[in-house]
């Protein structure tokens, strides 16, 4: 798919496969599939097939062995994590060209909802929860607009490689991703109680972290890319070698202690953290955010609350930053901690990635992606149908 190509939309009657996770979040993703989603689904002639997961990779291996061609798009109604599987489902395919061109839609059925909340936003709506957001998200399918979105190609150290449609996260948000699932029945307040906990004891995490900055990435290239091997998916063009030193035209953060690393592909990182109210990312970009050791655990609290409204930025705090990137380099110095790709928990290891301007459509508000880092202007939503 090319960089600006727009999304178009899906057709009227459409059929769509939703993959659905039963014990998401609550436990109550089925029940309200039937009373709230598909309704609307039924009036707008979207017809479904519904499939149950049952454990962890499950949507992975149920895409990879899918005959896409049946389906006008994949819909996934779970937490974060489930689209992360279909979409690495998609891209380990023989066909992987093709089948991550096939449209998706994700509606909120697990604790962690960042991508569904940040579709919302793109859309014009105000920021909900819970049922509210669950029928704004259906709503979106049902008037059938797409928009390209961006892919984050993530390699590690031991030769994995994982793609992203969220985020990464390294240190305080990875341990809070961590720790609270044993909150998940809570819903999303999982993660308020994790941050509480969190802070109560903060850790501080030593690492290289490196980047490309927007402006840099248009003229100049490396002068070695990294192997493209025999695995598939596109060729990271801006990334070399792991075990040679990014090229001299990246940015070396001169720290190497950090409280966190976020690298994030939306807005936002759960659906009550507008973590990035600087706006949609442009094509072919990204935010990252990291903060420097140093920083009160009542400052990162009040941040963290502040973020809920997105107006943790304008604290000013020195030791928060934030900048547009199209690739990134991290080089933890031990193996203490995780990371948390999309939700999903990595082992913590070297890890570099670049973004993959317009790789994939899904669901959203709009036809077009973004081509500027000013906030987005968002129109308002459109009636219901």
């Amino acid at each position: 798919m090319e960089p600006g190509c727009p999304g178009g939309r899906l057709p009227r009657p459409c059929r769509v496969l939703v993959l659905l996770n039963p014990r998401g979040g609550k436990g109550k993703a089925l029940q309200l599939f039937r009373s709230l989603v598909q309704p609307l689904l039924e009036e707008a002639e979207v017809s479904f097939k519904l499939l149950l997961t049952e454990r962890q990779n499950h949507a992975r291996e149920l895409v990879c062995a899918e005959e896409l061609n049946h389906w006008d798009a994949l819909v996934v109604m779970s937490g974060d994590g489930l689209m992360h599987e279909v979409v690495n489902g998609l891209m380990e395919r023989p066909d992987w060209e093709t089948a991550i061109r096939k449209p998706l839609c994700s509606l909120p059925g697990g604790s962690g909802n960042a991508l569904a909340a940040s579709l919302n936003y793109y859309a014009g709506y105000e920021q909900v929860t819970n049922d509210d957001l669950l029928i704004n998200c259906t709503l979106l399918l049902c008037r059938r607009r797409l928009s390209p979105m961006n892919l984050l190609s993530l390699r590690t150290a031991s030769g994995l490689q994982v793609y992203s449609v969220l985020s990464l996260a390294w240190g305080f948000v990875a341990d809070v991703d961590l720790e609270s699932e044993r909150y998940r029945r809570l819903g999303e307040i999982r993660f308020t109680v994790g941050t509480i906990f969190r802070l109560a004891t903060l850790r501080i995490y030593q690492g290289q972290l490196a980047y490309l900055p927007v402006g840099n990435a248009a003229s100049k290239m490396p002068a070695s890319p990294a192997p493209a091997q025999a695995q598939k998916g596109p060729v990271d063009t801006y990334l070399v070698p792991l075990e040679e030193p990014v090229p001299s035209h990246w940015t070396v953060v001169p720290e190497q202690d950090f409280v966190l690393v976020l690298v994030l592909l939306h807005t936002h990182l759960s659906t009550e953290m507008f973590a990035a109210p600087m706006g949609r990312c442009e094509a072919g970009g990204m935010h990252l955010f990291y903060v420097r050791a140093g920083v009160s655990r009542a400052m990162l609290l009040r941040l963290f609350l502040a973020m809920q409204k997105g107006k943790h930025m304008e604290y000013n705090c020195p030791y928060l930053v934030h900048v547009p990137v199209v690739a990134f380099r991290l080089e933890p110095k031990t193996r203490r901690g995780v990371f948390s790709v999309d939700g999903e928990l990595m082992l913590c290891e070297a890890v570099q990635g670049q973004v993959h301007p317009n790789y994939f459509r899904m669901v959203c508000g709009s036809t077009d992606a973004p081509s500027s880092w000013e906030p987005q202007q968002m129109p308002p939503p459109e009636e219901p149908l």
